[in-house]
């Protein structure tokens, strides 16, 4: 019976066209994601009204309406059903930026000086939100549920979880972005699923910003900027959820002529 609940809970990546898992409702992922969203904005300092504010809403939305726009028009309009966008600026000195599943961004302060353009922000919430419309944390979550025994021999996992799970989802969709696992499942499985994920979220991110009309070619320029920052004190690769600097940095250069041809159809921006 778990394999029938395998089977059905495969779907395909837009653009890559890569088969991934997926074994929780996008209904009860979204909900459990707007609630964890609005207990980090209770939380935190947020900022209204500023430029910086104005700059990560503006590039949002533009990210927002071509990315939309293209799932709408190449059959993948699902994925973005129930989606209610929101774009945060958090004062935080933390290098980091993120999207929850429904399009909730939150962009740290902290990685401001290294976006230093809207087009640098473009890469970074292009990148954010490609996780979400690819529904890595969905996917992540459906390993670490198979992983932790959640999902038993002989359950199908239609949408809704047994109740006396539903705790536990929860705190492994906390976790969906480098789950707190057993060491060999996490450098055997885990690990490397996410570095996948992370060179897909680049690729998805590069043509989206492109789309959006930011030129892609800045995504090298702000990586590097990342990478010179990071001086030597990153884990080796094979322990990280991140691909290596020069790798994600060599990759993107690979990319630009593809997103290249979505920028020099549409409007530009620098």
């Amino acid at each position: 019976m778990l394999l029938i609940g395998l089977a059905i809970g495969c779907q395909k990546v837009p653009i890559t066209g890569r088969n991934q898992l997926k074994l929780i409702s996008s209904d009860e992922l979204l909900a459990l994601s707007a609630q964890n969203y609005r207990e980090v904005l209770d939380t935190s300092q947020v900022i209204r009204g500023n430029n910086q504010a104005e700059l990560v809403r503006r590039v949002g939305n533009r990210l927002k309406d071509a990315m939309e726009s293209y799932l709408k028009a190449n059959n993948y309009g699902s994925r973005i059903n129930g989606f209610q966008w929101e774009f945060n600026l958090i004062e935080s000195p933390q290098v980091n930026a993120w999207c929850m599943p429904g399009g909730k961004v939150a962009v740290y302060t902290g990685i401001l000086p290294y976006t230093q353009n809207e087009a640098g922000m473009a890469t970074v919430m292009g990148h954010e939100i490609s996780h979400a419309l690819a529904e890595h944390s969905a996917e992540r979550l459906s390993e670490s549920l198979i992983a932790s025994n959640v999902i038993q021999a002989g359950q199908v996992y239609t949408g809704a979880v047994a109740q006396n799970s539903r705790s536990q989802v929860n705190s492994l969709l906390l976790q969906a972005v480098g789950a707190t696992l057993p060491v060999a499942y996490q450098v055997g499985r885990a690990l490397p699923h996410s570095r996948k994920q992370e060179l897909e979220a680049d690729r998805l991110g590069l043509i989206f910003m492109a789309m959006a009309g930011y030129n892609p070619q800045e995504a090298v320029n702000f990586w590097s900027r990342m990478a010179q920052a990071g001086g030597g004190r990153k884990p080796p690769e094979f322990l990280s959820t991140h691909p290596s600097d020069q790798r994600r940095i060599n990759d993107l250069k690979k990319l630009i002529p593809e997103a290249m041809k979505y920028y020099n159809g549409g409007r530009r921006s620098s």
